[in-house]
């Protein structure tokens, strides 16, 4: 699958896990960049992502990811602790999850993102929610609804699935598990130390020390680590 989904939500840390899902958001921003995709934020906290391997580069990067560091507003120099959520979704082909109309809740408003005067003044933004599960879906990047529709839709497909599958997972196993590399939450999986200027990636126990440019979206020797490795 080319295309994916990566939803970033801050976690623990109040302010500072709201700084720190930004700049992962922005890592896997420039990574995206880098690699030549195509790259689109249909909303706060999203990427929607198409490109060659896309999905299968970056599905090793869901889990929970902890950030150790002086936030900006730190008086007395003290190191704090912070994680975000990383989930990463194949966007799911429309034949295969199939949505009864009648499940969705559709609501339109302002985009509150930068936008042209159409998506100023219009009400293009679109919000979905999938009445039988409660799955929420925001598209508002676009200059016209119907192409927010679509995206949204899209959004929400790969969220049925990501159910789905860990429906399946408990069943296959008894446990309450998630399925990293799947896109689905999970257990730390990754530290950024900035005092050492390290990461380490604690499902395969590798370090690296090039911190900053990592983040910077050079992130290419990570996501070849663990695509290589026996973890995947």
């Amino acid at each position: 699958m080319a295309s994916c989904l990566v939803e970033i939500r801050p976690a623990a840390g109040g302010d500072e896990a709201k700084i720190w899902a930004d700049d992962l958001l922005r890592m896997y921003l420039r990574f995206s960049q880098k690699k030549g995709w195509q790259v689109k934020l249909p909303g706060k906290n999203t990427l929607r992502i198409n490109g060659p391997e896309a999905y299968e580069s970056l599905k090793t990067e869901a889990g929970v990811h902890r950030v150790q560091r002086i936030p900006a507003t730190e008086r007395y120099g003290r190191i704090h602790t912070s994680t975000a959520s990383v989930a990463v979704l194949p966007l799911i082909p429309e034949t295969e999850i199939k949505i009864n109309p009648a499940d969705l809740d559709w609501q339109f408003y302002r985009a509150s993102t930068q936008g042209g005067q159409n998506v100023q003044k219009v009400s293009t933004a679109v919000r979905v929610t999938h009445k039988p599960t409660g799955l929420l879906a925001t598209c508002e990047q676009e200059r016209f609804q119907e192409q927010n529709r679509k995206i949204a839709l899209e959004l929400l497909r790969a969220k049925i699935w990501q159910r789905e599958e860990e429906k399946k997972q408990k069943q296959l196993t008894g446990l309450r598990r998630a399925a990293v590399g799947r896109g689905m939450r999970s257990e730390k999986i990754r530290t950024y130390n900035y005092p050492n200027s390290r990461i380490t990636d604690h499902r395969v126990n590798k370090k690296w020390y090039n911190l900053e440019e990592i983040l910077d979206g050079n992130l290419e020797k990570v996501v070849k680590t663990l695509k290589n490795s026996k973890f995947t």
